[in-house]
């Protein structure tokens, strides 16, 4: 049978339209779908943090800290200097189930290869003695802070992981407020400039696709930012200012296994960080943190590696 032209527009028409729909509505559950998947697997993660960090109470560890003042072409500025600590996790539940932050506590046990002497002073760049623990902010509570989505399946040394993407979420104009700090106590080393980095990060979490097991995490910044000198700081003829152009970090987990009784964590391997200046006098960081030596506390007092 012959449609008239008109009649047979409307059917075409009306037949575009039904697969668009249908098309928006598999579109929508696809969404809904993957928006649910995400929920589950941050409630994982974070039930795999908290487990991490049940057990890293009772672990002690070295870490090596390797730090290196780089130029804004990212050669090295001057000497590196490697540091030696005595790490460990502290980490507390707090009302209702929250978790409240949890803290690395290093205890310094050599400095360029030699015990530390009296006034060996910390450095502008060295870790501080607390600082927050990396993982801490895929805990509930935290995350708050960021979007999150599923990532492409990856691989990482031959594993294959699932990822999930992370980037902050905006908060306004907040230029990064700089203050002149001491890198001790008594009053040394007055020149260490410290400043808060703008709430503007992207990343991604890579894991395990059966335990939800951090195995690395990837941040760095989305763009740029420039930071004030405070006037006590700065000096004459020297620029009040400087770009934070680049900042890139990668924590990297690895399996470890203790005995008596037999258990494997996965605990931090390495981390490394990457910040480039460019303008003004200061300079860039490149740290390198490698983690070994890990034994770890059973009851009875005895220590296990």
């Amino acid at each position: 049978m012959t449609v008239p032209a008109a009649r047979g527009h409307r059917n075409l028409v009306r037949a575009r339209l039904n697969r668009l729909a249908a098309a928006a509505l598999v579109a929508a559950g696809t969404a809904v779908s993957a928006q649910g998947d995400v929920q589950t697997m941050l409630q994982r993660i974070g039930d795999s943090v908290r487990r991490y960090y049940g057990r890293a109470q009772s672990i002690i560890c070295m870490e090596r800290v390797v730090v290196q003042q780089i130029g804004s072409d990212m050669s090295p500025q001057g000497f590196a200097r490697t540091i030696d600590y005595e790490l460990r996790v502290e980490w507390e539940g707090g009302a209702d189930g929250v978790p409240l932050d949890a803290t690395v506590n290093r205890v310094i046990r050599k400095i360029n290869g030699r015990a530390p002497r009296p006034g060996d002073e910390p450095k502008c760049l060295d870790p501080r003695s607390i600082s927050p623990e990396p993982l801490a902010f895929l805990l509930p509570g935290k995350r708050d802070d960021y979007f999150f989505s599923l990532g492409r399946p990856g691989r990482d040394r031959s594993r294959q992981l699932v990822t999930l993407d992370c980037e902050s979420r905006p908060e306004g104009p907040m230029p990064p407020e700089a203050v002149a700090t001491k890198a001790d106590q008594k009053g040394k080393d007055e020149d260490c400039l410290s400043f808060s980095f703008p709430v503007d990060l992207k990343g991604r979490v890579w894991l395990d696709p059966e335990t939800h097991d951090i195995v690395r995490v990837d941040q760095s910044l989305k763009h740029g930012f420039e930071v004030r000198i405070p006037p006590r700081v700065s000096q004459n003829g020297v620029p009040d200012r400087f770009v934070v152009s680049r900042y890139d970090s990668s924590v990297r987990y690895r399996p470890v296994t203790f005995l008596e009784p037999e258990e494997t964590i996965l605990l931090p391997e390495s981390i490394s960080e990457v910040m480039v200046v460019t303008g003004g006098s200061r300079a860039g960081k490149r740290i390198t943190q490698t983690y070994s030596d890990y034994k770890r506390f059973i009851t009875g007092g005895r220590v296990v590696k």
